[in-house]
């Protein structure tokens, strides 16, 4: 490793990572409220695809060349742990959104509390979670809620299980044992993919079958921002279980020097933290 601070060069990365996701932003919300918008989503998709791949393969060429040192390492760190931070304050808002509803919205439209005069407009509403039936009539809520103890089950234990897996392989990477890093670390991608599986079934039945959709009121609203948007962070995620598992494949990686490893490990980690929230809170409780 060099002795003195590495400054990348200019990255065009980071403009056409806006622009993508700008054009996937716009699709997704079109699609969602309008029926259209399905070559902007497309577009979005494909180009972040193509801006991971090339971003990616830019820092692993400036790692494998020696290019970063001990300073560099804590400036990925710092940036890693306050990406992993900004991404907690994101669920927490859509968390905080579901409390919101549940302890104070909910009471005060049934008449309770300091703001319990909202129930003038519907004075027939009963408060109750998962909210079956909004207090506006025209809009229907879900016939039936998800039981926590099938699918989501399942899924908790995939997930807390492939923690454990990662860890497994880190540990491996630690101690210079390849064969078992490689091998762990296929089943953990392992986990992560059957759990996406097992939440698009679970999203057929829902929606299909239970009536929970989107346009469920605020209970299915917020069970699909939630968990939607948790599945697409396990996405990203095994997007870099898989970019890892190439690199281990590659012989990348050594027992001091591997913390592209030790970033995924962290993501993926944050991830199954999340889960177990959305499960106590969303699924259960």
């Amino acid at each position: 490793m060099t002795s003195q601070y590495y400054v990348p060069p200019t990255s065009k990365w980071p403009i056409i990572a806006v622009v993508v996701m700008a054009s996937l932003a716009i699709g997704a919300g079109s699609l969602m409220s309008y029926g259209t918008g399905l070559p902007f989503l497309l577009i979005g998709l494909v180009g972040i695809a193509l801006v991971m791949y090339g971003w990616f393969r830019d820092v692993v060429r400036e790692s494998m060349g020696g290019l970063y040192d001990a300073q560099m390492d804590r400036s990925f760190r710092q940036g890693m742990a306050w990406f992993i931070f900004s991404e907690v304050m994101f669920f927490a808002a859509f968390f905080g959104a579901l409390f919101y509803v549940r302890v104070f919205a909910l009471p005060w439209l049934d008449g309770q509390g300091a703001k319990g005069v909202t129930a003038l407009l519907w004075p027939d509403f009963t408060a109750s979670w998962p909210l079956m039936q909004t207090p506006d009539p025209s809009i229907g809520g879900p016939t039936a809620v998800v039981n926590p103890w099938t699918l989501p089950l399942i899924n908790t234990l995939l997930l807390v299980s492939s923690s454990v897996t990662l860890t497994i392989a880190h540990h491996a990477l630690k101690a210079g044992e390849r064969l078992k890093l490689r091998n762990w670390l296929i089943v953990t991608l392992v986990l992560g993919s059957v759990f996406l599986v097992i939440q698009g079934v679970e999203y057929v039945e829902a929606w299909n079958h239970l009536g929970l959709t989107l346009q469920a009121g605020i209970y299915g609203s917020t069970f699909f921002m939630l968990t939607g948007f948790h599945g697409l962070h396990v996405t990203i995620g095994a997007i870099v279980l898989a970019v890892l598992l190439v690199r281990v494949l590659k012989g990348h990686f050594s027992a001091d020097n591997h913390f592209a490893f030790e970033a995924g490990a962290w993501y993926w980690h944050f991830v199954d933290v999340v889960w177990i929230g959305l499960f106590l809170f969303v699924y259960v409780f």
